[in-house]
């Protein structure tokens, strides 16, 4: 197997560069609508989390998507990548107990040029 060029990096470089750029214009988003983030990265043997926030009693585990559209991003949000965040969640709540009491779901944030990040709720649904 041979190691990537120079290119290849450049340009995961600048893909990694641009998803946290959009994980803080989603971050804030969230803030200025009420949100409290929570967790910024949430790291776990199962995979990680983009962002999780609470608002009232509702605690969203919320995938950050960057694309162009709206539907290239619900594209990316594919079944394994679904699968991943709901066993990262279940590690969360395993870890914070007090979660389980609040009303659990999984958002997508939709992060475009030149719009305001797009907050879609229930994007989809746990299954086991």
């Amino acid at each position: 197997m041979r190691s990537p060029g120079p290119q290849d990096r450049q340009s995961r470089k600048k893909a990694y560069s641009w998803g946290l750029s959009a994980e803080t214009r989603a971050a804030w988003a969230l803030r200025l609508t009420g949100w409290r983030i929570l967790k910024r990265r949430y790291k776990t043997k199962a995979g990680e989390i983009d962002l999780i926030a609470k608002k009232r009693k509702v605690v969203a585990f919320i995938e950050v998507k960057a694309r162009r559209n709206r539907r290239a991003a619900m594209e990316a949000v594919t079944p394994a990548s679904q699968k991943r965040i709901v066993r990262a969640a279940k590690i969360f709540v395993s870890e914070h107990p007090k979660a389980a009491f609040f009303t659990l779901r999984f958002d997508v944030m939709v992060v475009r040029p030149w719009t305001w990040p797009e907050h879609i709720a229930n994007a989809f649904e746990a299954h086991d």
